[in-house]
């Protein structure tokens, strides 16, 4: 899949672009099923909501399960990250969001670059996210949210609390807009909210001002959020090293895959 030269302006314009069902309903249950299998494997990369049933998010699932470690290698996904970045590009980060029915907390207004740059001491914003909506996404089960344009104003802050959410991972709450800074974006951009069937791609910028909120729907929300980031682009810290959900190593260039993830589900050594 490639993108014509007007979804790319949209784009670089907006900081965001929706790709409604790239993925069919087989593909998409196949990757419901992964993400139910990941959810049961023990370890920090698995974070919790604040009850310490629900899970909040799951990290590097693209190691553990083969139907990611293909995905991220597909056409529809590799062609277009391409296209709006570079030739060169690995993954930086695999991350799944759940928000079940009746529950999952909202995940606060924030830039995703400043959660790099602090953890992580990353360059530069040379990263495309890839979102894909594991369900359907509407007004009621917590969509995320973007403020057009923001991408464009560079960093709104660039630290992070003093008192964290997690200590198993940098949590937008730690690196939240205030509410000036808020009102003051969506005054000057306003909002929108990308909805849309399960199998719908949202390409977005590292910068973008996003967040969403709680799900009050009886259906569930599942996000798969992809980064890939320049291979020019490596971070670099001293000290420990991080877990491999905070830094993947995936460092080689990836290559597309010459037919779609279905078929061909083995895992492909990065």
């Amino acid at each position: 899949m490639r993108l014509n030269q007007e979804q790319v302006d949209r784009y670089h314009e907006d900081g965001f672009l929706t790709v409604e069902s790239a993925l069919d309903h087989g593909e998409i249950e196949r990757l419901r099923a992964a993400f139910t299998r990941d959810c049961g494997i023990p370890g920090p990369q698995r974070i919790a909501e604040d009850n310490g049933d629900d899970v909040r998010a799951v990290y590097a699932s693209h190691h553990r399960q083969p139907e990611f470690a293909s995905l991220v290698r597909d056409p529809r996904l590799l062609a277009p990250v391409k296209q709006l970045l570079t030739e060169q590009v690995y993954i930086y980060q695999f991350k799944i969001n759940a928000k079940p029915a009746f529950g999952g907390e909202k995940w606060s207004w924030h830039q995703d670059y400043v959660a790099w740059r602090v953890a992580d001491n990353l360059p530069a914003p040379r990263q495309v996210n890839v979102g894909i909506f594991l369900d359907d996404v509407d007004e009621f089960n917590g969509p995320v949210i973007y403020l057009p344009g923001s991408h464009r104003s560079g960093l709104v802050r660039d630290s992070r609390d003093t008192a964290v959410r997690s200590d198993q991972h940098l949590d937008p709450d730690d690196i939240a807009l205030t509410k000036e800074q808020l009102a003051g974006l969506v005054a000057e951009r306003g909002m929108v909210s990308p909805k849309g069937p399960a199998g719908t791609l949202v390409f977005f910028s590292p910068e973008i001002v996003h967040g969403s909120a709680p799900n009050m729907s009886p259906f569930p929300r599942r996000l798969l959020i992809t980064t890939y980031n320049d291979v020019a682009n490596l971070p670099s810290w001293t000290g420990e090293p991080r877990p491999e959900y905070v830094v993947c190593r995936d460092t080689e260039p990836l290559r597309t895959r010459e037919t779609p993830f279905l078929d061909g589900l083995e895992a492909v050594a990065a």
